[in-house]
């Protein structure tokens, strides 16, 4: 694992207030990395949420998977990251691509026809339930958590 990654987040919204207000200064953060295929080629996307990071004192990137993995362990000592996944097909191909993850907290995974509810605010489709059970065999820990003031609910797949 990068000593360098604070948290490793899969949250639909990416970088929004939450993360920015909340939980990057909650997690010692101070760089903000987007790790999602299309976001990484999406320039309107990244300016609205660069302006969310820079507005709270944030650097932040927007790297495909395999960019994420081919830079994520040459950050500088410096650099504390809070490493954002917008699902969990993303975080799986991190972990398929040789990077170590510690913990994987799940946020906020948007409700759409077809997906079953796993906690207040997150629903997932099978496809994503499977991502999340292959994620759970391949990390320290898999929970979910809304904000730092709430408690971490063990993920149950």
């Amino acid at each position: 694992m990068s000593n360098n990654i604070m948290l490793t987040r899969i949250d639909n919204r990416m970088i929004h207030g939450q993360v920015v207000g909340q939980w990057a200064g909650a997690v010692s953060a101070n760089l903000l990395v987007v790790c999602d295929d299309g976001v990484a080629n999406d320039a309107l996307e990244q300016s609205v949420m660069r302006m969310a990071a820079e507005a709270m004192g944030y650097g932040s990137r927007f790297f495909s998977v395999q960019k994420t993995l081919d830079v994520i362990e040459k950050a500088s000592p410096n650099q504390k990251i809070l490493l954002l996944c917008k699902t969990p097909e993303s975080c799986r191909r991190l972990l398929e691509g040789g990077l170590a993850l510690g913990a994987v907290q799940i946020g906020n995974m948007h409700y759409s026809e077809g997906k079953k509810q796993i906690s207040q605010k997150a629903f997932v489709s099978e496809k994503e339930l499977e991502d999340l059970r292959y994620i759970s065999t391949h990390c320290d820990e898999l929970y979910i958590q809304d904000t730092p003031e709430t408690a971490k609910e063990k993920f149950k797949g």
